[in-house]
């Protein structure tokens, strides 16, 4: 596996994995921009389609790849630590952060949240219903949902490990039919063969709101059924690829000749919906899903590109981002912690530039920049080299510790 980091590290993963949670800030980033009626919380005074078109981009593919390379390299660090050190592992790295910084991001969104509504009211808080009581359908896992859900997974993983260890102990029957199934299922029709799992879970979902995608499961204890098929199902398939990660190489060989076709689907699925969110009476049969066929063309086009974009931009760095590089070395590791924070920062950036006149490709982009100044210094000042590094990332040691440590290393010998 020289193509996709010599051994020591699959740095083109690594980098597709930050890639896609630092995308998550550009993605947020859009909602106060969104044409049409009260989609989000702030709503800003410039509206735009094109954000509209690469919000509704962004959708399709995101998390789908994010959670192929979660299970990627859920079974590598399975492999590499064993069954004791992987729970603990995964404990420390994602259950701890997700109990530490849940209620902390929580109250960050409400009190954002009751801010840009008193600033939206002229400086008056505005009367409305109280908010529904904490229940399990209703309990808001906000943005850190992904967190959640990979915890489900790497349970069910390792119970669906632990079964088909105790039935195929020598490992014949996932060598003779696993693997096979894995390489049919990831060569040149990958797309269309991926994409019959998430076009069926989309079709059968109920009042499928059809330019919102793969609904969300951030909210309830019990997620979403549509968003645990299609991305449990690439959390599955990422896991099996670690077993022949070679296959992977054949997606960098053959990234181009999906671009075309993942770009055509997504059109495809803005012509069939709108290049907007749309919300009106009128617009009704274009926002929400019955099971005709109309809808059924609609998910198997949505679930095709969502497929081709995920094996495009992962076969794309398995082929050009092989290599080491510092700079995105450590985007990767600050994106943990840029995802982690980036929901209240962006609220409240919306809601300072929301009132004040001015093109989208003006504000949008600016607020981008103050967004990433923010949490990029509070990662390098706050994070990277503290007991937050250490259980994100794991622990590091500043530069000028490792220099004064090679000193005296060079002065004992």
């Amino acid at each position: 596996m020289s193509g996709m980091g010599g051994g020591e590290r699959f740095h083109a993963l690594d980098a597709v994995r930050g890639g896609v949670l630092i995308l998550g800030v550009f993605f947020h980033g859009i909602l106060s921009f969104l044409p049409g009626t009260q989609v989000w919380l702030v709503m800003d005074s410039a509206r735009s389609v094109e954000l509209s078109v690469l919000f509704f981009t962004l959708h399709i593919f995101r998390m789908t790849v994010f959670f192929v390379l979660a299970g990627f390299f859920g079974r590598l660090l399975l492999e590499r630590l064993g069954v004791g050190g992987f729970v603990l592992n995964r404990a420390k790295r994602i259950a701890q952060p997700l109990a530490m910084f849940w209620p902390i991001v929580l109250t960050a969104f409400i009190a954002t949240l009751i801010w840009a509504a008193v600033q939206a009211n002229g400086g008056v808080a505005p009367e409305g219903p109280p908010p529904p009581p904490l229940t399990a359908e209703t309990f808001p896992f906000l943005h850190l949902w992904f967190l959640y859900v990979l915890l489900i997974f790497y349970a069910v993983a390792l119970v669906v490990r632990a079964f088909v260890h105790l039935i195929d102990r020598r490992g014949g029957l996932r060598a003779r039919l696993v693997d096979p199934v894995v390489r049919l299922l990831s060569g040149w029709a990958a797309p269309v063969l991926l994409a019959i799992p998430a076009a069926a879970a989309l079709y059968f979902t109920p009042g499928w709101m059809l330019w919102f995608g793969i609904p969300t499961p951030d909210t309830g204890i019990v997620p979403n059924s549509t968003s645990m098929v299609i991305y449990g199902f690439a959390f599955g398939l990422g896991w099996l690829l670690n077993r022949q990660p070679e296959l992977l190489q054949g997606w960098g060989e053959r990234w181009g000749a999906y671009v075309g076709p993942a770009i055509g689907a997504t059109i495809g699925c803005l012509m069939m919906t709108s290049l907007t969110p749309v919300f009106t009476a009128s617009a009704q049969d274009f926002t929400m899903a019955t099971q005709d066929l109309r809808t059924l063309g609609y998910a198997a086009l949505y679930a095709f590109a969502c497929w081709a974009w995920t094996i495009a931009i992962i076969g794309f760095a398995v082929r050009h981002l092989a290599g080491h590089s510092p700079a995105r070395r450590y985007l990767a590791d600050a994106s943990y912690w840029i995802y982690i924070v980036h929901l209240p920062i962006l609220i409240a950036l919306q809601t300072l530039i929301a009132p004040y006149p001015g093109p989208w490709f003006v504000k949008y982009p600016a607020m981008l920049v103050v967004a990433f100044i923010i949490m990029l210094a509070s990662y390098q000042w706050l994070v990277r080299y503290s007991w937050i590094g250490a259980i994100l990332n794991g622990k590091r040691e500043k530069p000028v510790r490792q220099a004064k440590f090679g000193q005296q290393l060079a002065a004992a010998e």
